[in-house]
C-alpha cells in the first residue's frame, strides 16, 4: 500500500488541466484515484479516456465509474432511446471526440453507437469493469457517495455509488470513514454558485470544482491522517457558466 493517495475528480473532457494535475503524480509514492466523470461536455473526451486507462493499466491507478462512464456506456446499449438525454448532459461532445466534428448530425444514434463499439473496443470493455468505490485506510473513495441510511456502507446500491446527492451531502455520515466523493460541484455544495474551494462537512471531502463549467480542477494528496495538498488549477478558458 502507498504511503500517499492522490485522488482527481471530474475532468469532464478538460484534458489540458487533466495533464497540469498529473505533473504532480509520483508513481512511485501516491496511489491515484481518478473518481470519475473523465468524459462529457469538455472538447477532448478521447484524450481524457485514454489517459486514464494508460495510467491505470501502466500505473495501477484506480479509475472509479462515474455517472457520465455509465451515461456513455448506456448510450451505446441503446442509443435510440438514450440519445436525446446524452446530448443534453454533454454526449455530443463526447460522440464528436471520438468520431469527428459533426458526427452527431450526421449519422444516426445507431450508426454513432455501432461506429464507437466497431473503432473502441478496447475503451469500452476497460469502462465495462471500472469500480465502484475504492478504500484505503479510513478513506472512501466514490464517485458522488454512499447510502448513510445503511448500517454497511458497502450495501450502497450501484445507482446511489455515482448519482446519489442531497440524502448523501446531508445525512449523517457514521461510516467511520471519510468519504472523499466528485459528482456534484463544490460552489453548489458551498450555497453561493461560486466557491470552487473543496467542501468539508461531517468528514465528507468534496473536491469537484466545477471545472467544465469555468471552475476548477482539484487533484488532492492526502496521507492516513489528512489532506497535505490541494493542487488546484482554474478553468481559464471562460467564464463562470453553471449551466446543467
Amino acid at each position: 500500500m502507498k504511503e500517499y493517495v492522490y485522488a482527481i475528480s471530474d475532468i469532464h473532457g478538460e484534458f489540458e488541466l487533466f495533464e497540469d494535475l498529473i505533473q504532480y503524480y509520483d508513481k512511485d509514492l501516491h496511489q491515484l484515484v481518478l473518481i470519475g466523470d473523465l468524459n462529457d461536455r469538455g472538447p477532448k473526451t478521447k484524450e481524457c479516456f485514454f489517459l486514464g486507462m494508460e495510467l491505470v493499466e501502466k500505473y495501477d491507478a484506480i479509475y472509479l465509474r462515474g455517472n457520465h462512464e455509465e451515461y456513455f456506456l448506456q448510450f451505446l446499449n441503446n442509443p435510440e432511446d438514450w440519445f436525446p438525454s446524452y446530448i443534453r448532459n454533454g454526449g455530443k461532445e463526447t460522440m464528436e471526440s471520438l468520431l469527428h466534428k459533426g458526427a452527431t448530425e450526421e449519422y444516426s444514434p445507431t450508426e454513432i453507437a455501432m461506429m464507437i463499439r466497431s473503432r473502441y473496443k478496447e475503451l469500452i470493455d476497460f469502462l465495462t469493469v471500472r469500480p465502484l468505490f475504492f478504500e484505503w485506510n479510513d478513506y472512501i473513495f466514490v464517485h458522488a457517495g454512499v447510502d448513510l441510511t445503511k448500517k454497511d456502507w458497502h450495501e450502497t446500491s450501484p445507482h446511489d455509488f455515482i448519482w446519489i446527492r442531497e440524502a448523501f451531502h446531508k445525512g449523517k455520515n457514521n461510516t467511520g470513514k471519510t468519504i472523499v466523493f466528485g459528482h456534484t460541484i463544490t460552489p453548489m455544495l458551498h450555497g453561493d454558485m461560486e466557491t470552487t474551494d473543496l467542501w468539508l462537512s461531517d468528514n465528507k471531502i468534496g473536491i469537484d470544482g466545477g471545472a467544465v463549467f469555468g471552475g476548477s480542477v482539484h487533484g488532492v494528496i492526502f496521507n492516513k491522517n489528512g489532506i497535505l495538498q490541494d493542487i488546484e488549477y482554474q478553468n481559464l478558458t471562460g467564464p463562470w457558466q453553471p449551466d446543467f
